[in-house]
């Protein structure tokens, strides 16, 4: 039987290596049995199956066009140029939107929860009217914003603003006022000036959070170019105008295949948002979380 003799010389006295080295022992802890992509695939089947079922068996077959298969939904809509054509173009309306209320979002956003880090007056001054602004009932408020801003482009980013701003505040003031205390305390025996302090200590630690708040917003701002668009039919159509006509003119498959684009818009915007946190927040913070 062969023995391993004990470390010596400065891994025997050093606890630090010695634990280094047992951990560098230690077998990888592995990932799941399944890749990472099988199980968002099992859950689509299991949809695609269920959509199908409720197509051809809950539903009597004139009321099919209620939730057309999937298939029909590609034949009649994603294979037709002119469908897909009308689609498109209004995707890409929306996307400008949304894209421009979302940028707009972020910097008022990050101002503002600034603004209420630096002080506890302030926070208890501005912090209500984020949460108010919260809790207003957009789809009530749409009509007046119309009135006030008329129908068109500002009127819709503004929709998408106000929608999309209350996770940037809440998140990005969460993630200022994180800070670890020893770390604050340190930089004040340093005597660092406050604007350094929210430079080099509050905002890179904030990061996490502040991207967190962005993929929220993202698909809030998504819903709110459709919702506003929904509501301002003037101009050149967006994918709120042209669900609001699919749905007045019962046609189905369009119908479906313009909510499936505008949720896989969504997802992308989302999924950027993901991947610039990776890029700005780097490895020393697991973003996959």
């Amino acid at each position: 039987m062969t023995t391993t003799a004990p470390p010596t010389g400065p891994v025997a006295t050093n606890p630090k290596i010695r634990t280094m080295s047992r951990a560098s022992d230690m077998p990888k802890r592995r990932g799941g049995r399944f890749p990472s992509w099988v199980p968002p695939v099992i859950v689509f089947i299991v949809i695609l199956a269920i959509w199908y079922f409720v197509s051809y068996v809950l539903l009597d077959p004139a009321r099919s066009f209620l939730v057309p298969a999937p298939h029909v939904i590609i034949e009649e809509a994603f294979l037709d140029p002119k469908v897909l054509g009308d689609i498109m173009g209004a995707l890409g309306r929306s996307a400008g939107v949304a894209l421009t209320g979302l940028a707009i979002a972020i910097v008022i956003g990050f101002v503002w929860a600034v603004a209420m880090s630096q002080a506890r007056w302030i926070e208890r001054s501005l912090f209500p009217y984020a949460v108010i602004l919260q809790c207003i009932p957009i789809l009530a408020l749409v009509p007046l914003i119309g009135f006030w801003f008329g129908f068109d482009f500002p009127a819709r980013v503004i929709v998408c603003v106000m929608i999309a701003l209350f996770p940037i505040v809440s998140n990005t003031l969460f993630g200022l006022q994180s800070v670890d205390k020893g770390q604050r305390e340190l930089f004040q025996l340093q005597k660092a000036s406050r604007w350094t302090v929210l430079l080099k200590l509050e905002f890179p630690a904030a990061l996490p959070a502040i991207f967190a708040g962005m993929r929220i917003s993202a698909g809030l701002a998504v819903v709110g170019a459709i919702v506003g668009d929904f509501f301002f039919r003037r101009g050149e159509p967006g994918l709120g105008s042209l669900i609001s006509n699919y749905q007045s003119r019962v046609q189905g498959p369009e119908l479906f295949a313009a909510i499936i684009v505008a949720s896989l818009f969504g997802v992308v915007v989302f999924l950027v948002f993901g991947w610039l946190g990776k890029l700005a927040v780097g490895r020393w913070y697991d973003y996959s979380k």
